[in-house]
C-alpha cells in the first residue's frame, strides 16, 4: 500500500463556539499548505471540531515524498570553459554548490545548467516536526497560558492523538506527548480509549458518545428541533447563527421542548425571543401563523437519560428571565417613550461631545435637513423628525438596560403603545439598520432617513476626536456605519450631496470652520473605502472601480455609473473610445476653460466643439441614465481622433494653443464626470 490515513486530535478544555469554524478553516488550509510544499501527495483533507477537540484527517497520505528534479541555470559558457573546453573554476564552484559532478552539467542556449535529483524521504519520518508546527501555526482572536508554560494556544492542551495508520508519530507540544489514547464524552465516557487506526476515528468516537463531525452534527440538531416542533403542531424558528453556535457547544446533542407560561405571550415577542434566544440558546416555536406559542426547543450535550429533570431546569431558568422581562417592561410602561428624554441628559455620548440627549436633538436636526435635500413630503418629514428625537430615548428604559439586544425594538413597541403611528414606531427600530453584516437595511423612507443620520453623525463626532479606525482597531463599529451609509443610499436610490451632508453633521457638532476641510477630507476617504467594496461586491472589474470614484458626492449616482460603464465594456468593444478619451486626458491638464471659437484655425477644430456643444445638451438631458450618457459620450471619439489627427495642440501661438488646450479641457470635464477612463485596463 503506498499511502496511509493520518489522524491528529488535539484534545482541550472547552474551546469558544465562534471561534471553531475560523480555527477549523486554518487548520485545513495549513495542513494542505505544509504537504503541498513538501511534495507529500494526499487525496482529501477533512478537520472536525467539538467543544473539547480540535481533529485533522487526511486520507490516502503518501508514505514518501514524491522525487523532484530542479533545473538550476549556471554562467554563459564562456565562462564556464576555456578554450581547450575545460572547465573553469566557475563551472567547478557552480557544480559543486549544487552537489552533482561538474560532468554532470549540460549546456543549453550559452549556459550551462545542473539538474538536481532530490529523493524524497519517508512520511513517517517528517510529520514528527510537521504536526507540532501545524499546532503551533494556528491563530487565534485570543489566546490562553498555562501554568509556567511560554506556549499560547486557545484553550489548555490536554491530550493530543496522533496515527499514521496504526502507527503513532512521537512528539511533544505544550509537555503533552502525542500518541494513541483520546477522550470520549465527558459525562457519558469514562477515562481513555485507545484508537486503534486513523481511517477508524470517526467510528471509534460515536461509540464514546461524541459525534466528531461539526456538519453532521448540525444535521442531527436541526432534524431534532424539526421533528420535536411538528410533534408539537408548531414550527420551529431556526436561525443559521444561533443553529452554528450550538453545534459547536454540543458533542452530542438531544432536542428536548420545554414549555413557559402563556402570560408571557402578552409582552412583545421580541422580549420573549431575546432573552431565549441570545442569552440561553434556545429555538422559539411558532404557529403557522408566526404567532409564537409558550414553548422552546433546547440542545442538551449528552443522551435522553433523565430528559424530563433537564427539561425542568432549563424551564425554571427560562422563567426568571421572562419574569424579569415582565417586571421591566410593567416599570417602563408607568411613562411614555419621551418622557424618557430628560434622562437622556445623563448618560455621555462621547467624551467632550455631551450626551446622548444632545445627539438626539442633533439626529432631529439632520434627519429635517435630509429630507429637505431629498424632497420629502411634508408628512413623512415630520414623522422622521419625531422618530429622531425618540430614537434613543429607550435607551434609559429598564427593559433595554436589562436586555440590551432590544435597543430600537423596545423604542419600536413602546412608540407604538404611545400611539405615535407606524411611521415614527418602524423609523426607530430601522434606524439601526444594519445591526450587522447582512442585516436588512431601513424599508421605510423614515428609517432610512434617521439612520443616515445617526451613522453621519457617530462618523463625524468620532473623526472629531481623531478617533479615526486603524488596522483592525474599529472600536466604535465605524466601519459598519460607513457601510450602512453607502448601501442604504443606493438600496434608497437616494441622490444626496455627501459633501453637504457631512457638513451640516459637521456644523451640528460645532466644530471649527478651519478643522472642518480635513475633517470632511477624511471622513470622505473613509466612506470612499466602503463604496469600493461595495462596487467590487457587486462582481464590478476593479478598474472600472476605480474610474468612477474620482468624485463620490452622490454615492448612488456612482453605483448607477460603475454598473452602466461595466455592462458597456462587457457587451460591446470600447476600446478605440477609451483610447480617444485617454487621449484627451493625457493633454488637457492645465485649468484652462475659456473657449472663444473665433481663434479656430483648422475645420477639426469647429467640428470638435460643434459635437462637444451637443453632447454636452444631449448628456444633460440624459439626467442619471447613464447607459444613454455613455452612448452619447462615445460620439466625441470620432472628432476626438480627426482633431489629434490634424491639429497640432502645442501650437506657437500661445493664445491659439491655450485655446485648444481649453477645448480639450472642457471635454476631459464632460467625460471625466462619468469616469476616468485612463484608469480603465483594455
Amino acid at each position: 500500500m503506498m499511502s496511509k490515513d493520518l489522524l491528529m486530535e488535539i484534545g482541550t478544555e472547552e474551546i469558544p463556539a465562534h471561534f471553531m469554524p475560523a480555527i477549523l478553516q486554518q487548520l485545513k488550509e495549513k495542513a494542505e499548505e505544509k504537504f503541498t510544499e513538501l511534495h507529500i501527495d494526499f487525496s482529501e483533507t477533512k478537520t472536525y471540531g467539538t467543544p473539547r477537540r480540535l481533529a485533522l484527517l487526511i486520507k490516502d497520505l503518501a508514505k514518501k515524498q514524491s522525487d523532484i528534479s530542479t533545473e538550476h541555470k549556471g554562467p554563459s559558457v564562456k565562462i564556464a570553459f576555456d578554450n581547450d573546453n575545460n572547465p573553469t573554476k566557475a563551472a567547478i564552484g557552480f557544480a559543486r554548490g549544487k552537489n552533482i559532478d561538474v560532468n554532470e552539467l549540460t549546456v543549453r542556449d550559452g549556459y550551462i545548467y545542473a539538474v538536481v535529483h532530490e529523493h524524497g524521504s519517508r512520511t513517517i519520518d517528517l510529520l514528527s516536526e510537521i504536526l507540532p508546527q501545524l499546532i503551533e501555526g494556528l491563530n487565534f482572536p485570543k489566546n490562553m497560558r498555562w501554568g509556567t508554560l511560554d506556549f499560547r494556544f486557545v484553550r489548555p492542551i490536554r491530550w493530543i492523538v496522533a496515527l499514521f495508520d496504526s502507527e503513532v508519530i512521537p512528539f511533544t507540544t505544550a509537555n503533552v506527548h502525542s500518541g494513541n489514547k483520546t477522550r470520549g464524552h465527558r459525562f457519558l465516557s469514562d477515562g481513555e480509549h485507545i484508537i486503534e487506526n486513523a481511517s477508524d476515528y470517526k467510528k471509534t468516537m460515536k461509540k464514546l458518545f461524541i459525534i466528531v463531525d461539526q456538519n453532521k452534527r448540525r444535521d442531527m440538531i436541526k432534524e431534532q428541533i424539526n421533528r420535536l416542533a411538528a410533534e408539537n403542531n408548531g414550527h420551529a424558528q431556526i436561525t443559521e447563527d444561533l443553529l452554528e453556535e450550538v453545534t459547536y457547544l454540543v458533542e452530542y446533542p438531544t432536542a428536548l421542548c420545554g414549555k413557559f407560561e402563556e402570560k408571557y405571550l402578552n409582552l412583545p415577542k421580541e422580549a420573549v425571543i431575546t432573552p431565549m434566544r441570545e442569552h440561553q440558546r434556545y429555538f422559539p416555536v411558532t404557529d403557522a401563523a408566526g404567532k409564537l406559542l409558550p414553548l422552546f426547543i433546547t440542545i442538551r450535550n449528552g443522551g435522553d437519560n433523565a430528559l424530563a429533570t433537564v427539561q425542568h431546569g432549563n424551564e425554571r431558568v427560562l422563567r426568571a428571565r421572562l419574569a424579569d422581562a415582565q417586571f421591566f417592561f410593567d416599570e417602563d410602561r408607568k411613562k411614555k417613550l419621551v418622557d424618557y428624554l430628560d434622562k437622556l441628559k445623563t448618560v455621555v455620548f462621547q467624551e467632550g461631545l455631551g450626551s446622548v440627549y444632545d445627539k438626539a436633538l442633533r439626529l432631529q436636526k439632520l434627519t429635517a435637513y435630509l429630507a429637505d435635500a431629498c424632497k420629502t413630503a411634508p408628512s413623512v418629514k415630520k414623522s422622521a423628525e419625531r422618530a429622531a428625537l425618540l430614537a434613543k430615548a429607550d435607551l434609559v428604559t429598564g427593559m433595554v438596560c436589562e436586555f440590551t439586544e432590544l435597543q430600537g425594538i423596545m423604542g419600536r413597541e413602546y412608540a407604538l403603545l404611545d400611539n405615535e403611528g407606524d411611521e415614527v414606531a418602524k423609523a426607530i427600530d430601522e434606524h439601526y439598520m444594519p445591526r450587522f453584516a447582512g442585516d436588512k437595511l431601513p424599508s421605510t423612507v423614515s428609517g432610512q432617513l434617521v439612520s443616515l443620520a445617526d451613522k453621519i453623525d457617530t462618523i463625524a463626532a468620532t473623526f472629531s476626536r481623531g478617533l479615526i479606525p486603524t488596522g483592525s482597531q474599529d472600536p466604535f463599529a465605524l466601519r459598519r456605519q460607513a457601510l450602512g451609509i453607502v448601501n442604504t443610499i443606493i438600496n434608497a436610490k437616494m441622490n444626496i450631496s455627501l459633501n453637504s451632508f457631512i457638513k451640516e453633521s459637521l456644523n451640528l457638532l460645532s466644530i471649527d470652520e478651519d478643522k472642518q476641510k480635513d475633517l470632511s477630507a477624511n471622513i470622505i476617504n473613509f466612506i470612499k473605502l466602503r463604496l469600493k467594496n461595495v462596487l467590487a461586491e457587486a462582481n464590478i472589474r476593479y478598474d472600472i472601480v476605480d474610474s468612477v470614484l474620482n468624485n463620490i458626492n452622490d454615492i448612488y449616482a456612482v453605483y448607477k455609473k460603475a454598473l452602466s460603464l461595466d455592462n458597456k465594456l462587457t457587451s460591446a468593444d470600447l476600446t478605440g473610445i477609451v483610447q480617444s478619451f485617454v487621449r484627451v486626458s493625457n493633454i488637457a491638464k492645465q485649468d484652462v476653460l475659456n473657449i472663444d471659437e473665433s481663434l479656430f484655425t483648422c475645420p477639426e477644430e469647429t467640428t470638435l466643439y460643434q459635437n462637444y456643444s451637443k453632447v454636452k445638451d444631449a448628456v444633460r438631458l440624459s439626467g442619471d441614465d447613464y447607459d444613454a450618457v455613455i452612448d452619447k459620450l462615445a460620439l466625441l471619439s470620432a472628432p476626438i481622433d480627426r482633431f489629434f489627427d490634424a491639429v497640432m495642440v502645442m501650437d506657437k501661438d500661445e493664445k491659439i494653443k491655450n485655446n485648444r488646450l481649453a477645448l480639450l479641457k472642457n471635454i476631459d470635464n464632460l467625460i471625466k464626470a462619468t469616469a476616468d477612463f485612463s484608469k480603465i485596463v483594455l
